[in-house]
């Protein structure tokens, strides 16, 4: 028989209208007997839920992450109750009957013996700040979108500045593009004026690339995309101010992560908004690592493994170490970290290099945020030595740590 863990909990079957709750309350002959009601969700019923748990002296409480239907309902009960918030695949019931009464009554049967694994939820103040490092995000995406919309209509229109200008939307560019919206009848001979000191093409080559024909269409059309993008700024300038007013109290920890190498302002408050700054939730790095995406998934069966690809774990954060990663690859102030992925890229190619460079950055935040200490890049060299020379393996056990290096290992004749 299992062991009953939590002998009053709840389980929580939640949609977007209403939610149906079911305590299961085990007595000391370990019978169980249940309460099961349905609330709707708007706040005052939800306040009605909380009262009703709270008159059961439930505290413990398990529900799906159903959307974002399940946010209000955590936000009203976190205060009074320790809720676990499952992903949907664990606690899927068995097909066949199914309703949302028997929903909710699976959960508390499964969660009463401590069967569900919890996803991390950050504090309060955590979850408003990643809520808006991601619609910042959302809004770098927006203006790449319209760039690449932009320069589709220079394409069309045979305007190639892209061959004579690094930055099409640079300062040199983007005055050439308004003299040309400005003066769409008009022939420019002359673009001594539109150049910047450190240009390179010729004027002739200038005079060549916009040699061509922009129709009416498209020049309205450019015109309104340049107009979004110029209140996408705007708006991300708004957001990322109200960002820096909410990191006031998290400048020790962004100023320790920012001594990590490739990693920026707004990068350091994206790493603390996705993982937070209490490190106790992660038994070690590993498990940090793991929740990121960055180790390869576990699939074996019969002693094969059928992939070694990482899991889609870490949607926002994996992103987001992996360019930290490609920043931190070139620079010459941490070469340790240069030296590494030089070394992974010549076995295992760009890819994964890049990976393991991400998550030993995400190893080193770990024990920053954990110790309290700036990074120190000897602490990596010493952990990086090579193993004592009295070491002794057998000979499968070298054929088998030649493979996972990337090495071919074949037989010898005889």
């Amino acid at each position: 028989m299992l062991k009953i863990v939590y002998p009053i909990c709840c389980g929580m079957d939640v949609h977007k209208n209403f939610l149906v709750a079911c305590i299961a309350s085990t007595n000391n002959c370990g019978v169980t007997s249940y309460k099961t009601r349905r609330f709707s969700t708007y706040s005052s019923d939800l306040r009605l839920c909380r009262d009703w748990l709270n008159d059961n002296n439930c505290k413990d409480v398990c529900m799906e992450s159903t959307g974002k239907y399940w946010i209000p309902i955590y936000n009203v009960l976190e205060t009074s109750c320790k809720i676990v918030l499952a992903h949907p695949k664990y606690v899927k019931a068995i097909r066949g009957k199914k309703t949302d009464k028997k929903d909710a009554k699976w959960i508390a049967d499964i969660f009463k013996h401590d069967l569900v694994n919890g996803s991390f939820i950050p504090p309060a103040d955590i979850r408003q700040l990643r809520d808006l490092m991601r619609y910042r995000s959302k809004l770098t995406a927006f203006t790449t979108g319209e760039k690449n919309r932009a320069q589709n209509c220079l394409t069309v229109s045979n305007l190639k500045l892209d061959d004579v200008f690094s930055d099409v939307f640079g300062k040199a560019s983007t005055g050439l593009l308004d003299y040309i919206l400005e003066h769409p009848d008009e022939s420019i001979d002359d673009v001594s004026r539109f150049r910047t000191k450190h240009l390179k093409a010729t004027n002739e080559q200038i005079l060549s690339a916009i040699d061509g024909d922009m129709c009416a269409e498209q020049a309205e059309k450019l015109r309104i995309i340049r107009s979004h993008m110029e209140n996408l700024d705007l708006c991300k300038l708004n957001l990322e101010s109200v960002i820096l007013s909410l990191t006031d109290k998290y400048m020790n920890e962004l100023n320790l992560i920012l001594t990590v190498p490739g990693i920026q302002t707004f990068s350091a408050i994206a790493v603390i908004s996705e993982i937070g700054v209490d490190m106790s939730v992660f038994p070690s790095s590993k498990h940090l690592c793991s929740w990121a995406g960055l180790t390869p998934q576990n699939n074996e069966s019969a002693g094969k493994k059928k992939t070694t690809r990482i899991s889609r774990a870490g949607a926002y954060i994996k992103p987001l170490l992996v360019q930290c990663a490609l920043c931190a690859v070139r620079t010459k102030a941490f070469p340790e970290v240069s030296k590494r992925y030089n070394a992974l890229k010549k076995r295992r190619g760009h890819k994964k290099a890049i990976i393991a460079v991400a998550r030993m950055l995400l190893t080193a935040i770990y024990n920053i945020l954990k110790k309290k200490e700036p990074y120190n890049s000897e602490l990596f060299a010493h952990s990086n030595n090579t193993p004592p020379e009295h070491r002794t393996v057998s000979v499968e056990e070298a054929i088998f740590i030649l493979q996972r290096q990337g090495y071919t290992v074949t037989p010898c004749a005889t």
